[in-house]
C-alpha cells in the first residue's frame, strides 16, 4: 500500500485512525501536523494525547510537523478528549487529540478541531490536510517557515475539573456510591480530579492508566465490557456505576440493581435536567433515539430537533438552532456551554445531581423514560446498500418515510431506521416498538427484507 492509499485508509468521516505503526507511523503524523497548520492557519495549536504508548511518538512528530510551519505549539500532555475540547473553548485556539478512543490497543489516532471547539470532519477540514499532508509525503507541500514555533507545556486539569463541575448544582447532594471502571483510559485521570471536592463515595475500577488494556477493552457500548462494573455495583451495594471509554468522552451508565442505562435514557434523562435549568430550551437528539426523548422533551416544555447520526451534524444544529443540549443514542452527549463538545463527566454529574435530587434510585428515575422496546443495533453485510435500502422502503408504501440518514419508517406504533455505514459494506437496523414481542416480530421481519437473496 503506498502512502496515499494509507492515508485514504485512515482518514474517516469525522477522525483519523489506524493501527501502528503499518497505517498510522511518525511519518505519516508529521506530515498530518503540516497539513492541520497549513489549513488552519493558526499561530497556535494544542495537542493532547490518552495513554496509548504509541502516542508519545506520533504526538512529537505531529508537533514537529505544525513547528516547522511556524506554529507555536501548547503541549496538553495526557488528557481526555473532552479537556482539549474544553482546551480549545477556553483558549480560542485549534486542538488535536492523540487517540483510538474504543478502539484495540494497537490503533491510534487523532481527533481534531477548531479554535472554538468546531469540529473537523470530511467536508470541514479533513479533506484539505489529508491532501496537504499526501503532498508532504510525496515530496512536496508547504516550505518550512523562516521561524521554527515553540512548544510549551501547560497543564488544564483543575480548569477543566472546575468547569465539569460548574453544570450541576451539588451543594446539597446526597453522599451516593459511585463506582467508576475507567477501563485503564483515561478516565483514570480525569474523573477523580472531578469528583475531588463532591460530596459522593466515589471508586475507581482500572484507574491505572494502560493503553495495552490489561483488563477489558475500553469499549462500553459492548455488553462484555460493563460486566466487571456490574458485578461491582452489586458487591458494594452501589448507587451508579459509570462506564467509561478510552478517551473517556462516553460515559454509559449502570443502575443500583446492576442494569445497564442505555444512551437513549440517559439522553432522555439530561435532557430533563437541562430543561429544569433552561425552561423551553431546544434539545437535539439523533434520530436513532428512543421516541421516547421527543416526548419528554415536550412534556417538560422543551422543543426537541431531530438530527442524523454523528457529532459535526450534532454540534452544526446545536449553532444553527442555538440548543442547550444534544444526545445520541451512541452516549455522546453535547452541552452548549462546553463549545456544544461532548463529554462523559459532564453528563455524569447532572445525572448525579437528578438522581441527588429525585430521591429515589437509579432503577425507579429511570422507569418513567423507558417507554418502548428497542432492537439495539443490528449490522447486516450486503452487496448493495442502495438497493436494499429502495428494497425496504418499497415494502412500507404505507408508512411515513424520509431519508434524513438513511432511511427511517414510521407507523403509530413502531418504527424503524436503516442507514448504511460510511466505512464498511453494512446497514445498520435500529427498531422500536410499544411492547418487547412486537418490537422482536418486526426486526424478524425487516431483517428478513434486508437479507433477501
Amino acid at each position: 500500500m503506498t502512502r496515499t492509499e494509507t492515508l485514504d485508509a485512515i482518514v474517516k468521516a469525522y477522525d483519523i485512525r489506524g493501527t501502528v505503526p503499518d497505517q498510522l507511523d511518525a511519518g505519516i503524523a508529521r506530515a498530518l501536523g503540516v497539513g492541520f497548520a497549513a489549513f488552519t492557519g493558526a499561530e497556535r495549536v494544542l495537542v493532547g494525547r490518552d495513554m496509548r504508548p504509541s502516542g508519545v511518538e506520533l504526538t512529537a512528530a505531529f508537533i514537529e510537523g505544525l513547528t516547522s510551519q511556524g506554529v507555536d505549539v501548547v503541549d496538553l500532555g495526557l488528557v481526555s478528549t473532552d479537556l482539549v475540547y474544553y482546551a480549545a473553548g477556553s483558549l480560542d485556539a485549534p486542538g488535536a487529540m492523540f487517540t483510538a478512543s474504543h478502539n484495540p490497543a494497537g490503533y491510534n489516532g487523532i481527533k481534531l478541531c477548531l479554535a472554538g471547539a468546531r469540529p473537523v470532519g470530511q467536508d470541514t477540514g479533513l479533506a484539505d490536510i489529508k491532501a496537504t499532508a499526501a503532498e508532504v509525503l510525496g515530496g512536496g507541500g508547504p516550505e518550512p517557515a523562516a521561524r521554527a514555533g515553540s512548544v510549551t507545556q501547560r497543564d488544564l486539569l483543575d480548569d477543566y475539573a472546575a468547569h465539569v463541575r460548574s453544570f450541576a448544582d451539588l451543594s446539597g447532594a446526597k453522599p451516593l456510591r459511585v463506582v467508576a471502571d475507567t477501563a485503564n483510559g483515561m478516565g483514570g485521570l480525569v474523573v477523580p480530579a472531578v469528583f475531588a471536592g463532591l460530596p459522593f463515595e466515589l471508586e475507581i475500577m482500572y484507574g491505572e492508566l494502560d493503553g495495552t488494556f490489561p483488563n477489558h477493552p475500553a469499549d462500553p457500548i459492548q455488553p462484555e465490557n460493563l460486566l466487571d462494573l456490574q458485578a461491582r455495583v452489586r458487591e458494594t451495594g452501589a448507587d451508579v456505576g459509570l462506564a467509561f471509554d478510552g478517551d473517556a468522552d462516553r460515559v454509559f451508565l449502570v443502575d443500583d440493581r446492576a442494569e445497564p442505562v442505555s444512551g437513549s435514557t440517559t439522553t432522555a434523562i439530561l435532557a430533563k435536567a437541562v430543561l429544569d435549568k433552561e425552561p423551553g430550551a431546544t434539545i437535539i437528539h439523533n434520530l436513532i433515539c428512543s421516541r421516547a426523548v421527543p416526548e419528554i422533551v415536550r412534556e417538560n416544555g422543551g422543543t426537541p430537533v431531530r438530527s442524523r447520526v454523528g457529532h459535526s451534524f450534532i454540534k452544526e444544529l446545536m449553532a444553527e438552532t442555538g440548543a442547550a443540549f444534544g444526545g445520541e443514542h451512541s452516549a455522546h452527549y453535547y452541552f452548549r456551554d462546553n463549545y456544544r463538545a461532548d463529554s462523559g463527566l459532564i453528563a455524569a454529574v447532572l445525572v448525579l445531581e437528578q438522581l441527588s435530587r429525585a430521591g429515589v434510585p437509579l432503577s425507579e428515575l429511570r422507569k418513567p423514560f423507558e417507554r418502548y422496546a428497542a432492537s439495539g443495533e443490528i449490522n447486516t453485510t450486503v452487496a448493495d446498500q442502495a438497493a436494499v435500502i429502495e428494497r425496504v422502503a418499497a415494502a412500507h408504501p404505507d408508512a411515513e418515510q424520509d431519508r434524513l440518514d438513511g432511511l427511517t419508517v414510521g407507523y403509530d406504533d413502531w418504527w424503524f431506521n436503516l442507514r448504511p455505514s460510511n466505512t464498511e459494506p453494512l446497514l445498520r437496523l435500529n427498531l422500536e416498538a410499544a411492547t418487547r414481542d412486537d418490537c422482536e416480530a418486526r426486526t424478524a421481519e425487516v431483517l428478513a427484507l434486508i437479507r433477501e437473496e
